[in-house]
């Protein structure tokens, strides 16, 4: 079984990111922006209703508070920032998701915070406390063997090891920064072929050609890449092509 998520709800007021009515349907989890570097209150409750409407399962995906970079530069914050930032989100997206007669699956902090946390041991624990203040029912979606799934190891919360259809990485299983040549995988071939090698054989080739272990229990597809819809419907034959079952992490963490 595999779970495959994107992530969705970036859009803002007037500004639509992302094809979130077109990737759903080919997805089975959904990590939607809880306002801090996307989304505003009207896009999380449509696209609550929208993941509904698709019977697919939704994860919270906060941040830190940088609307003007997405999310994607890093900062310095304390950690009871830290484990506050996340309750304020998550619970955010809580509401909505109650609202329509839904549970919330798990979370998955996004870029910079996401980044960060899985190499900062001390970040990590404060993002896992944020979110088992909130429930600790709540999956922790991250890579495997990162900091943050290790803290929400230690806190007792469920886990479940994300790779990426459509980033390179690193000879120490981190991801290559967005700033770096070839850190976004551009060929939906290769992309679905890598990703095949993640679930079958347990290994990535980094960037450098180096074959790195890595454990795939949800495959992320970036709904803010402009191929997204094309990648998501082509790594979802593939994986049905291959007898490879697509479920929610709820089915089978």
């Amino acid at each position: 079984m595999i779970d495959l998520n994107a992530d969705l709800g970036e859009s803002f007021g007037a500004y639509t990111i992302g094809m979130d009515s077109q990737v759903i349907p080919c997805i089975s989890s959904a990590n939607l922006a809880c306002g801090w570097h996307a989304g505003d209150p009207i896009v999380m409750e449509q696209t609550v209703a929208l993941a509904k409407k698709n019977g697919i399962a939704i994860g919270a995906h906060p941040s830190f508070p940088d609307q003007l970079g997405f999310g994607r530069r890093n900062m310095t914050i304390s950690s009871d920032e830290a484990r506050c930032y996340i309750k304020y989100q998550v619970g955010a997206l809580l509401a909505f998701v109650r609202a329509e007669g839904m549970i919330l699956q798990h979370v998955k902090p996004h870029g910079a915070l996401y980044n960060m946390a899985c190499r900062d041991e001390t970040l990590a624990m404060a993002v896992c406390k944020g979110i088992a203040q909130v429930d600790r029912t709540l999956i922790v979606l991250a890579p495997a063997g990162s900091c943050l799934l290790q803290a929400a190891e230690r806190l007792g919360l469920p886990t479940a090891g994300e790779v990426f259809a459509d980033r390179a990485y690193r000879d120490d299983g981190t991801l290559v920064p967005r700033g770096m040549s070839g850190a976004v995988i551009r060929d939906r071939d290769k992309a679905v072929q890598r990703v095949i090698q993640m679930i079958e054989q347990g290994t990535v080739d980094s960037i450098s050609g180096r074959k790195i272990p890595i454990t795939a229990q949800s495959v992320c597809i970036h709904g803010d890449n402009p191929d997204a819809l094309k990648l998501a419907r082509q790594l979802r034959c593939t994986l049905q092509e291959r007898g490879i079952g697509i479920a929610t992490l709820r089915e089978f963490i």
